[in-house]
């Protein structure tokens, strides 16, 4: 995992950037409303304590980051992988490719793993099929592409991008909480921090859907790209 150009690029750096207001809201109010129990721990083990509990609170998020950005936001906007980008822009209906091109695409799949795709009337009749047939395909299109380095490069991209959308979510809460607490006890710094880290982290939540759709559709273009260049 900590050899993995992804994890850090596409997990670990989400996490370190969404867990900002989680970390300030457990130091400066956690920290300080249970001041006299944690007291023990911080002075003797100070700086274990707090790069101990930063490290735990980073590597939650890593967990928690990925977990809601596929459950929550890639599952409302493409509900499963059957109605990704890369799934759907080889269904007939779909006018994202001309058709010449479609079918190069298609007719490869066929040919390089022997899956048979259903043709356009059967299509019409079973949707649903032709979208789990075209979704083995692209499963397999991915270990064919294994160790490709431009896929490599947009698939981090796709990943980074939903994964803080998905960190945004907690970010948010945590820095509203802090906003209130600031907000209870006149504490300007906190109301300042809290409502700043809000507005940040509220921005990639609002435009979700335009970056998760448009990180998807290109990371479709390139699978297909580079599949169509293998011999």
């Amino acid at each position: 995992m900590f050899k993995n150009i992804y994890f850090y690029r596409a997990r670990l750096f989400p996490a370190v950037i969404t867990s900002i207001p989680m970390l300030v809201f457990l130091n400066k109010v956690i920290a300080v409303q249970y001041h006299d129990a944690l007291k023990n721990i911080y002075d003797v083990l100070p700086l274990i304590a707090h790069l101990g509990l930063s490290a735990a609170v980073i590597f939650l998020c890593v967990q928690i980051n990925r977990l809601v950005a596929k459950e929550v936001f890639q599952r409302l906007y493409f509900k499963e992988e059957l109605f990704m980008p890369t799934t759907s822009h080889l269904l007939f209906s779909n006018t994202h490719y001309i058709d010449s091109i479609k079918n190069k695409i298609r007719d490869k799949i066929s040919s390089k793993f022997d899956i048979s795709l259903l043709n356009a009337l059967d299509e019409q009749h079973d949707e649903m099929k032709s979208r789990k047939l075209i979704a083995t395909g692209v499963s397999q299109i991915r270990i064919a592409l294994k160790g490709n380095d431009m896929l490599l490069q947009h698939n981090i991209e796709y990943g980074f991008w939903r994964n803080l959308i998905g960190g945004c979510l907690w970010a948010v809460m945590f820095s509203a909480a802090t906003f209130v607490y600031g907000m209870q006890y006149y504490l300007h710094d906190l109301k300042t921090i809290g409502i700043i880290c809000f507005v940040i982290y509220l921005m990639p939540i609002l435009l979700s859907k335009l970056i998760i759709n448009y990180y998807g559709r290109y990371y479709s273009k390139i699978l297909y790209e580079q599949f169509l260049s293998l011999p």
